[in-house]
């Protein structure tokens, strides 16, 4: 055979080639990675684009609340890098006049046997024991202080200046809620917050790796509530971005103050497995066994408040149940924007 004829038999084998691939993924679309050829999505400024996947959410290595579900999927979303910060809240609420919850008075119908002058706004305050003192009741550090709101995070005689950077707080889950819809914004889900927490790392303890630091984040050092050693250098919150960001470029994912989720809470994540952005969205499916008929919200990352020997949530799989119409001296938030 000659040359022409063996380029022809070339040719004619290089269109069978190609025709039998462009059957194959005709027939098994499913077959062909999208994503490979899909555009890297944009995001907001000073905000994350974090790619979707599928991780474990939660632990079986900790608390009974944090059992695991495994195969859980999330899809493409963008997320601040940062919590939000008392200067962008404090634009937020020149531009509209918003109140938060914890500058309201106490409605006469929720507290019916309070006295007027007992309903004047405030909020929950962390006040350390008195110093010298070995013993104290459980959660009694938390003191209803009146005057405590976003301005005044410790009282009416506190205040945020100088502090434009740091996380607010005193937020109730109604007032993170007004803010994400200012903003054109939504609160994550738990799946979502979770999966950006970790960075990309599987299987790890903390968001950086398998042993604690205090140099990665902002929690508590030494016996919780006597006594902190500050050997992360801080005593109550942090400048968002004191410390090193995790994997996707997200800073304080762990420490600094907790952060509301979407998600009502419950115990464990029984039910998830194999789910597409899981969303605990009914309020009735909420319930604490702690505190049975409070529905709470769902809240991630633990705060400086968080010790070796208390509460220890300072883990991307860690998680606790707060009540959404109080705000407290160590919960803040971050939003994300779906794609």
């Amino acid at each position: 055979m000659g040359s022409e004829g063996k380029m022809m038999n070339s040719r004619w084998f290089l269109v069978l080639i190609f025709t039998a691939i462009a059957v194959f993924f005709w027939i098994n679309p499913l077959t062909f990675n999208n994503d490979a050829l899909a555009v890297m999505p944009t995001c907001p400024e000073n905000m994350a684009v974090i790619r979707g996947g599928t991780f474990t959410i939660g632990s079986d290595d900790h608390y009974q609340e944090e059992k695991s579900a495994s195969k859980v999927r999330v899809t493409d979303f963008c997320l601040d890098r940062q919590e939000v910060t008392n200067a962008q809240f404090g634009k937020f609420v020149a531009e509209t006049g918003y109140k938060t919850v914890a500058e309201r008075p106490l409605s006469p119908e929720e507290f019916p046997t309070l006295k007027p002058e007992e309903r004047k706004p405030g909020s929950l305050v962390f006040i350390p024991p008195e110093k010298g003192q070995t013993e104290i009741a459980s959660l009694s550090w938390w003191h209803w202080v009146q005057g405590a709101d976003w301005q005044h995070p410790q009282g009416e005689n506190s205040s945020i200046v100088g502090k434009e950077n740091h996380p607010v707080v005193q937020i109730a889950f109604e007032d993170a809620e007004a803010y994400a819809k200012w903003a054109g914004k939504s609160l994550p889900t738990e799946a979502q917050w979770e999966y950006a927490a970790r960075g990309g790392l599987s299987k790890m303890t903390y968001s950086w790796g398998n042993k604690y630091s205090a140099q990665q984040a902002n929690t508590w050092q030494g016996q919780f509530p006597f006594f902190n050693t500050a050997e992360d250098g801080f005593i109550g919150t942090a400048a968002v971005g004191s410390f090193p960001a995790n994997g996707y470029g997200l800073y304080d994912m762990t420490g600094n103050v907790w952060e509301w989720t979407k998600d009502w809470y419950r115990v464990g994540h029984e039910g998830k497995s194999g789910q597409k952005d899981p969303l605990i969205a009914n309020k009735a499916e909420s319930f604490d066994p702690r505190e049975p008929g409070v529905a709470k919200h769902v809240i991630k990352g633990g705060s400086y408040l968080c010790a070796k020997n208390y509460c220890s949530r300072y883990r991307p799989g860690a998680r606790e149940g707060e009540d959404p119409n109080t705000g407290t001296s160590h919960i803040g938030f971050r939003l994300v924007k779906n794609l």
